[in-house]
């Protein structure tokens, strides 16, 4: 069984950080979603407690908060640039540009 999905126009759900979500392809094992923070926008902070996700950053530009344990960072965000959210880790992210941040994560 395949579960192809073309991104969708309207977003399906909020994420408890703020940002739109369209959900994409999902299997058993893992899944898929666009999110979108619109500009001048900063989501809210969360942690995952159990699942970690790879993000690639499709569109616009602005920050990234995360913490594990003791360790903060902060990474520049633009197009092209690809990222990890660890088990544990809160992370907060904000539109810093004038158009949409597009991310596409996998889980």
């Amino acid at each position: 069984m395949t579960a192809d999905r073309l991104l969708p126009q309207a977003y399906d759900v909020l994420a408890p950080d703020g940002s739109e979500v369209r959900i994409l392809a999902s299997c058993e094992r893992g899944s898929m979603a666009h999110f979108t923070l619109p500009p001048g926008q900063v989501s809210l902070a969360v942690t995952h407690r159990t699942v970690e996700e790879v993000w690639f950053i499709v569109e616009g530009q602005g920050r990234m908060w995360r913490k594990t344990g003791e360790v903060e960072s902060v990474v520049d965000l633009r197009a092209g640039l690809s990222l990890t959210i660890p088990v544990g880790t809160s992370f907060q992210f904000r539109n810093d540009g004038d158009v949409a941040l597009k991310a596409v994560a996998v889980t």
